[in-house]
């Protein structure tokens, strides 16, 4: 008895008016039964989910509380249609339980399951009366349908963010941008440079040379295997960038392989200080800035 899915604007907003007048008090009737039996259809679903395996990274008591959470909300939008509350419901519970280790297969399980047992709790209390059961199941099983689309599509967009906001910080880890001294920030690239990456290296270089009042910057990428000719002219765009900004840029730990990269494709060298190593680069960066160094034994220390 299922029937076609609305656009996921209308979800169960609507699905009580199309109900006739004589039916006016059909959904009352059915909330009403579902809280009725609330404890029992909730022991059975409870039961039903640690039979499939499901939620195992929680443990019973967090399954008991949250089955009871999901329980009364799922009723509830029964009850209203209120889209935007079980939207918002279904936020909450993914950022409770993705931290758990949940996965999207589980939730939309879960609330399937959730589905079943209480459409068996009203053919077991209807089916008696066939006409009134196709009533109550023209009425629920479309409505249930698009609760758990709603709840799944909810935690999948959650996960999605998540993700996305763990491989941001990943990322800010995997390049740090460091004031070591006055007016001078270190960049040191370890690992793997793709066009992604070096896109948000240069923009968390410029933020540094912003927030810092850089004039030097050393970009030392010693620890980078290798770059292709997108990533080597993305370098050289960071190098410009930073030259309207203000600040110069020594590149340092050039490897062989590297090297010959560059000159093979071409890269405008002209646009790039570069320094074999990381000391050297310093050093050129200090008297960039004016510093000397003077050693202890020249000033009788």
């Amino acid at each position: 008895m299922n029937r076609d899915a609305p656009a996921d604007g209308e979800v169960v907003a609507d699905f009580s008016a199309k109900l006739s007048a004589d039916d006016e008090q059909l959904l009352p009737q059915l909330v009403a039964h579902l809280r009725e039996h609330r404890t029992r259809l909730r022991q059975e679903w409870a039961s039903r989910i640690q039979d499939s395996h499901l939620l195992q990274a929680m443990t019973p008591q967090e399954v008991s509380a949250e089955t009871r959470s999901v329980y009364d909300n799922y009723v509830e939008v029964l009850e209203t249609g209120s889209v935007e509350a079980l939207q918002h419901y279904a936020r909450d519970l993914s950022e409770r339980i993705i931290p758990r280790g949940v996965e999207t297969q589980e939730v939309v399980g879960i609330v399937l399951l959730l589905r079943d047992v209480l459409a068996r709790s009203l053919f077991e209390k209807y089916q008696g009366d066939f006409s009134m059961l196709t009533r109550v199941l023209d009425a629920y099983e479309p409505a249930a349908n698009r609760i758990a689309n709603t709840v799944a599509g909810s935690f999948v967009d959650e996960r999605e963010r998540v993700i996305r906001q763990q491989q941001d910080s990943i990322r800010e880890l995997s390049t740090p941008v460091l004031p070591v001294r006055e007016r001078l920030l270190v960049l040191p690239i370890i690992g793997v440079l793709d066009t992604e990456r070096a896109r948000q290296l240069t923009e968390q270089l410029l933020i540094g040379i912003r927030t810092h009042r850089a004039k030097v910057v050393v970009m030392d990428i010693t620890g980078a295997p290798d770059v292709d000719e997108g990533v080597a002219n993305h370098l050289v765009k960071t190098v410009d960038a930073s030259r309207l900004m203000g600040a110069s840029v020594i590149i340092t730990g050039l490897s062989p392989e590297i090297a010959q990269t560059l000159v093979t494709i071409g890269v405008d060298l002209s646009k790039m200080n570069t320094i074999g190593d990381l000391q050297g680069g310093l050093e050129e960066a200090e008297r960039l800035l004016g510093y000397t160094v003077i050693r202890r034994d020249e000033v009788g220390m």
